[in-house]
């Protein structure tokens, strides 16, 4: 049954990668929501600190490498923005 969890772990945090390497390759931010992407990050913690406390590796790499690919969406969509974030 834990090939069940690790099968869906791995999809679960290889979804975000296309919109990532779409973003790497061109550049264009405006349309990802910052909003979803930190409400998708709170999540994908707390299943880290979920999978701690249940001593679960698959919950835990799988939704740390979530987290990894998020938090780089979120550095790139400030660093490609058109919009000024500050001033």
């Amino acid at each position: 049954m834990q090939w069940i969890g690790i099968a869906a772990g791995v999809l679960t945090a290889s979804s975000m990668l296309p919109q990532l390497l779409k973003v790497i390759k061109e550049k264009k931010v405006e349309d990802l929501s910052v909003l979803m992407i930190i409400t998708l990050l709170a999540g994908l913690i707390l299943w880290v600190v979920y999978g701690f406390m249940r001593k679960d590796p698959p919950i835990i790499y799988t939704n740390i490498f979530s987290v990894a690919v998020n938090l780089a969406l979120i550095f790139f969509r400030f660093k490609y923005s058109r919009k000024k974030i500050i001033g």
